[in-house]
């Protein structure tokens, strides 16, 4: 007699197999979902004998779900502009600390909360390496990153900087054209401007002697005061040869805003070695200016790069590294545990997560102002809602039939 359980385990299967087709339909516009697959398997068999070889006669039971499993397959990326957006293009997964507990995501549908701290959709602070002095340490320990609109950089003292120059060789030692003057600007520990005055003077051919003066105000005295002096001196071919290297041990004490003392270093030689003031027929002129100091300034907008470094803008024309968002990936993400809302939870299966850097460790690269979508195909879903949809009609008939054949023995009596 027909068993109505293997074709009931069927209908099951076949049932379960829709509800995982149904929920992939139904999150086909979900941020980076990844779709599931429902795999079947036969269930067990009883032997009710033997052949005369020897081989055994089984019959089926039926069949079950034996798993649901999710190919993470990359799903496409679209840009959206959006700052907060980011997208991983490979593997891993971005972490958040959702009411004390870490969860991972693929989603990058970030936005910033009341404190300006990095959240996901559902609320949670998203995790990685926040910056210190605009410095990242990929070493330490995870934690909240914070992208606050109007938060405040502090300032930036001024230790380097460079007058690219020329000294006119023809002047007269003593008269008007053998003296210059210019001006560079400068920043200290809190951010105010200090002016320092060159005043240069020939006092020989191929030499010139200089002065550095800083207003007397900005130290408390009513005079400027001479904060450096020294010669520069020059060969034949307009070519600085004393001093032989950059003049530091410029200080600047006692400043009147109360900040740190400035300490500079004058850069007469750039990078590879040519000397950045000269001393040629012509008028004396500066053709540029730089030093490595700036005020402080409020955050105005920020990226996200490939690597995961939030670069910030700042009012005051400077970018400063906010942090850096991490990933994690597994050993096997099939053990990974759904949790709803986009997220996925460790389990023993999935074993612990390898934390780092996007772009290293096997972990994929991030796509700033952009989102991924769902991986479901709607196509491939279509003939597998058909085929489990027939699946279920044809057990159904089966049960229809062992109904008839169980009813046709019954009247076997009249």
């Amino acid at each position: 007699m027909p068993s109505f359980s293997t074709s009931l385990s069927g209908l099951n299967a076949n049932a379960e197999a829709l509800s995982v087709i149904a929920n992939n339909l139904a999150n086909l516009n979900t941020v980076a979902y990844k779709g599931s697959s429902a795999n079947f398997s036969d269930l067990f068999y009883q032997q009710v004998g033997t052949t005369g070889q020897g081989n055994p006669i089984q019959i089926g039971v039926g069949s079950t779900i034996s798993s649901i499993t999710s190919p993470f397959t990359q799903g496409n990326i679209n840009s959206t502009g959006v700052p907060t957006d980011v997208a991983i293009q490979g593997d891993g997964f971005f972490m958040a600390d959702k009411d004390g507990m870490t969860v991972y995501t693929r989603a990058g549908n970030f936005s910033q909360d009341q404190n300006g701290f990095l959240v996901t959709d559902d609320g949670g602070f998203v995790l990685g390496y926040p910056a210190v002095n605009g410095v990242v340490n990929p070493g330490q320990t995870l934690a909240p990153l914070s992208v606050s609109s109007g938060r405040v950089i502090p300032a930036n003292a001024t230790t380097n900087f460079q007058i690219a120059m020329n000294l006119n060789a023809s002047a007269a030692v003593g008269s008007v054209a053998g003296s210059y003057s210019t001006s560079i600007q400068t920043y200290d520990s809190l951010g105010t401007t200090h002016v320092l005055t060159f005043n240069f003077t020939k006092t020989a051919a191929g030499t010139w002697d200089y002065e550095i003066t800083i207003p007397g105000a900005d130290v408390g005295q009513a005079n400027p005061v001479t904060v450096q002096t020294g010669t520069l001196q020059f060969d034949g071919a307009g070519r600085l040869t004393s001093p032989a290297a950059n003049v530091a041990g410029i200080s600047v004490a006692n400043l009147a805003d109360g900040a740190n003392d400035l300490n500079l270093t004058w850069g007469l030689y750039d990078s590879t070695g040519a000397p950045t003031i000269t001393q040629v027929a012509g008028p004396s002129a500066v053709s540029t200016t730089q030093q490595d100091g700036y005020p402080s300034g409020t955050l105005q907008s920020f990226s996200i790069s490939s690597d995961g470094i939030i670069n910030g803008v700042l009012s005051n024309g400077q970018t400063t590294i906010l942090g850096q968002i991490a990933l994690a990936n597994f050993p096997n993400i099939q053990g990974l545990t759904r949790a709803g809302a986009n997220n996925f939870l460790a389990s023993l299966s999935s074993g612990l997560p390898n934390v780092g850097a996007p772009g290293t460790g096997g972990r994929g690269a991030l796509k700033g102002g952009a989102l991924e979508q769902s991986n479901v195909d709607i196509a491939t879903e279509f003939t597998k809602l058909i085929l489990a949809e027939r699946g279920y009609q044809a057990n159904s008939r089966a049960i229809t039939t062992a109904d008839e054949i169980t009813q046709d023995a019954i009247n076997l009596k009249r």
